[in-house]
């Protein structure tokens, strides 16, 4: 499956109010229908007060005025469905809102039907927290209520509580909300940092983490809770029981549900989180972060791919509203596509990144991200991957709005990458994303997950994939430097599926940041006349 993720307060904004809506994603379906993807995956449009642009949900069963109406979700799911394009959401089932109904009853008291709807713990006797744990977001995780007399975790910001998904009333409720999606025809669910969903029931201590360990992939270096070993606070196995639930509702409807999975050993939680009677798929941060080597490739890709289940598939994606955007990181979009395209199992494009848009530079009094603004200048935050989307170099905010002013500050930069600039231009990067889209769904080796790691030296990162119809030989240089390939036996070079190379005789050049892709021949044995 490939999968087309809009940010919609940033695809269109159709009421010239600034703000990306819904009505812009339809006006704008079309294009991406063109595109070739499969689905589309909304991030949050459900009322919020916005504190974390939608990831603090204040009401799950209703869209955010800002978006639109109900109606207008309606509308662009039946043009979705009528164009063959499935849609599927973000839900956000492991905090919400401080200002949900939910958390307001709770915090009231600490007997009511709701108490314990959350996480809730006594001070120790000095009046410090229950324990060390910290937030996502910088700073302890636990936030003293006066009313309770007691503090709240919170996994993010101290606006998102967290649920206490171990009580059934919550879960049961959680499950209605998705319940009413699914009724409307919605097609999957995006299920938000799921493994910070379920913490020890004992609140233990986190462990220090020791100089020489690596940060997890999902946390930046420079925060405090990079300095931990985030064992107590998340990824309970408590967890799995919760997705099971999920999936048995998703079942009935035919739903797909795709897992954000982090935490200290990603992959083989999200291996652990993934299978026939939980998640239909997962995906972590592990090719999201920097341009991948052969050693990250062996960490993220190989080892996900030689050690999973019969039943467990990835979805791998190389950018998103969470991270600086690929085309920055890699130097290379066209190869950073087709990298991502030629992997096994489903990817997930962030809108954009069929442009080849490059992370845009936000001055600091225009940024707005709550993590930006706490870590700058060391950390600038998330809205540099999140600025409006460039539909025309000529028209006033590049296409995106009719309005003075947006959200987020367009790029000067993306006009000249803008959508009408593009279209003009058969060899510009929008016409190779449709391309190498069209050219990887006529491949019967990429529709399934035949995949084997080819060894290579220095910067050179090479695999193949395969069915019982095709093979193909992929190597990726992702050095800063050209260097020699040999051309593996009875193999050709597919032209329209390879990026800065030289043939040679017996042997190609690939330049730096470039790849090739090779159709082997299968070598026909001679028949036994005996």
């Amino acid at each position: 499956m490939l999968i087309y993720q809009i940010y919609p307060r940033s695809f269109k904004d159709s009421n010239a109010d600034g703000i990306g809506d819904l009505r812009g994603i339809l006006e704008k379906l079309p294009y991406i229908v063109r595109l070739g993807v499969d689905a589309i995956w909304i991030s949050p449009f459900v009322k919020s007060p916005q504190k974390d642009f939608g990831y603090d949900v204040s009401d799950y069963c209703d869209v955010d005025a800002r978006f639109g109406t109900l109606n207008d979700f309606k509308k662009l799911l039946a043009e979705a469905h009528k164009n063959r394009l499935k849609v599927m959401m973000d839900q956000v089932w492991c905090h919400c809102s401080d200002a949900h109904p939910w958390f307001i009853e709770s915090r009231s008291s600490q007997k009511n039907p709701k108490a314990d709807w959350f996480i809730w713990a006594d001070a120790k006797p000095d009046g410090t927290p229950p324990n060390n744990w910290l937030s996502y977001f910088g700073g302890g995780a636990w936030a003293w209520d006066t009313t309770r007399q007691q503090y709240y975790f919170h996994q993010f910001l101290e606006s998102q509580p967290t649920f206490n998904l171990r009580n059934p009333a919550l879960r049961k409720m959680i499950l209605q909300t998705g319940k009413f999606w699914l009724d409307l025809g919605v097609d999957g669910f995006r299920l938000d940092a799921i493994h910070t969903g379920f913490a020890d029931p004992s609140l233990r201590n986190n462990p220090a983490r020791p100089k020489k360990m690596a940060v997890a992939p999902d946390v930046p270096k420079d925060i405090p809770q990079a300095r931990q070993i985030r064992q107590y606070s998340e990824g309970h196995k408590d967890t799995l029981a919760f997705l099971e639930d999920i999936r048995k509702l998703a079942n009935r409807y035919g739903a797909t549900l795709l897992g954000e999975v982090g935490g200290e050993n990603p992959l083989a939680r999200a291996a652990m989180y993934t299978g026939k009677k939980r998640l239909h798929m997962s995906y972590t941060f592990s090719l999201l972060k920097g341009k991948p080597d052969a050693a990250s490739f062996a960490q993220s890709v190989v080892l996900a791919e030689t050690t999973k289940k019969s039943d467990t598939q990835f979805c791998y994606a190389l950018s998103n509203h969470d991270v600086m955007r690929v085309a920055s990181r890699w130097g290379n979009a066209r190869t950073a596509l087709l990298f991502g395209l030629s992997l096994p199992g489903s990817y997930c494009m962030y809108q954009g990144e069929e442009l080849g848009l490059q992370e845009a530079d936000v001055p600091f009094e225009k940024m707005v991200d709550p993590f930006g603004l706490a870590f700058y200048p060391k950390f600038k935050g998330r809205d540099g991957c999140r600025t409006p989307m460039p539909w025309s170099k000529w028209q006033g905010q590049a296409g995106f709005s009719a309005a003075r002013t947006t959200w987020l500050p367009i790029s000067d930069e993306h006009k000249e990458l803008a959508v009408d600039v593009q279209e003009q231009n058969k060899e510009s990067h929008l016409h190779f994303a449709r391309r190498i889209i069209a050219w990887r769904k006529a491949q019967p080796a990429l529709q399934g997950d035949g995949f084997k790691p080819i060894k290579t030296k220095g910067d050179m990162i090479a695999f193949e994939r395969m069915d019982k119809k095709q093979r193909l030989h992929f190597v990726f240089n992702v050095g800063n430097a050209s260097a020699n390939y040999k051309i593996p036996p009875n193999a050709s070079l597919v032209y329209e599926a390879s990026i800065g190379v030289l043939p040679q005789k017996d042997s190609l050049v690939l330049k730096a940041m470039s790849c090739a892709v090779f159709a082997i021949k299968p070598v026909k044995r001679p028949k036994n006349r005996g």
